[in-house]
């Protein structure tokens, strides 16, 4: 004889993590008060449903408007790690989208995420860093995180962060490095970032390699590059396997070499030798089945060629590199028009005569 069982499971289709939706104008009002509850758990669900929410920048906005800021900004000191690290997490979906980007700035919330970078909590550092990194890459952002005065945190973060993190902080510092590098050279970025283009991660080093890029481009930086020896660790780098961090060590390269004190050093490091190698290498390359591969590749002759231009300014590289006069030629023949005008200005550097 049949009987009737009722079971204790939930139906399939609820998600007891997440906050059950209002519907329609009432759903994030309701959010925001269950973020102001005393509850953990509903704090905790009313959190995890709107890192789903707010990847529509409508909701972005209408979060805005209830007063969600404020709501997330007093999270982010909450006691339970796993509410500071899914507030974070909201903020950096919010920092995607524009008008989050601009929310972020206009409610002073760059500090109160830094205050995360210290959390004990793995997830909470991470996800802080994700979202400042996605401020960082606006104008405004990246002056907001100078003018907040975390490049010397930020700097010091890349000496004992995970991998993935310090990832995110050399982008972030790559950012802010262009509306300003005087912080960065007073917490001796330069120093750091010359000890991680000797990293395991071919990432971690193209990336360190593009930051003294950045910071080379005043000549406090380039002066500082050569004091510190980081042009022998470049010129090494010019024959890593990895084409990205080869076009971004002949870019530091060219940055460094514009004085002549850079252009010295670099010719007594073999820095041509290496750039006459690597300009023959690239080349040789047979990639036209990789597209990907093909601009990889043509950033890496660009920036090759520019920095043979600086060291043929100097009479000492200027006759190391008069080999590489054909083979330039034929780049200008094949190339396309910026690659066209940069071989053209190295073969005039090099066959110039006094």
């Amino acid at each position: 004889m049949a009987t009737t069982r009722i079971t204790t499971a939930l139906p399939p289709n609820i998600d007891i993590t997440k906050a059950e939706l209002a519907y329609g104008e009432h759903m994030l009002p309701k959010l925001n008060r269950q973020l102001q509850d005393d509850t953990l758990i509903t704090r905790q669900r009313a959190l995890n449903a709107l890192c789903d929410v707010l990847h529509n920048p409508e909701h972005v906005s209408a979060a805005l408007k209830v007063g969600m800021a404020k709501s997330l900004k007093k999270l982010l000191g909450d006691s339970d790690g796993t509410v500071r690290w899914k507030a974070t997490e909201v903020l950096f979906i919010c920092s995607n989208h524009a008008i989050g980007r601009d929310a972020i700035l206009e409610f002073d919330l760059i500090q109160p995420i830094s205050a995360l970078f210290d959390d004990q909590h793995e997830d909470a550092r991470l996800m802080s860093h994700r979202a400042v990194e996605s401020v960082s890459h606006t104008v405004n952002g990246a002056q907001g995180i100078v003018d907040a005065n975390l490049i010397k945190k930020l700097v010091e973060k890349l000496k004992t962060e995970t991998d993935e993190i310090k990832q995110l902080v050399l982008d972030t510092l790559h950012y802010c490095m262009k509306v300003d590098t005087s912080q960065a050279l007073a917490a001796e970025a330069m120093e750091v970032f010359t000890l991680l283009l000797g990293h395991k991660m071919w990432e971690i080093r193209g990336k360190a390699a593009r930051d003294i890029m950045d910071i080379s481009f005043p000549l406090e930086g380039k002066k500082k590059a050569v004091k510190v020896r980081c042009i022998p660790v470049l010129v090494k780098l010019l024959a890593d396997p990895n084409f990205h961090v080869r076009a971004q060590s002949a870019g530091a390269l060219m940055s460094i070499a514009i004085t002549t004190e850079g252009k010295q050093e670099s010719i007594r490091e073999g820095a041509v030798e290496a750039l006459i190698a690597l300009l023959q290498a690239d080349e040789t390359t047979d990639v036209r089945l990789n597209v990907i591969k093909v601009n990889s590749l043509s950033n890496v002759r660009l920036l090759t060629v520019k920095a043979i231009t600086m060291l043929a300014e100097a009479p000492s590289g200027r006759e190391k590199l008069a080999q590489v006069v054909p083979t330039l030629q034929s780049i200008a023949n094949t190339g396309g028009p910026m690659m066209k005008k940069v071989a053209t200005t190295a073969i005039k550097v090099i066959t110039w005569k006094p």
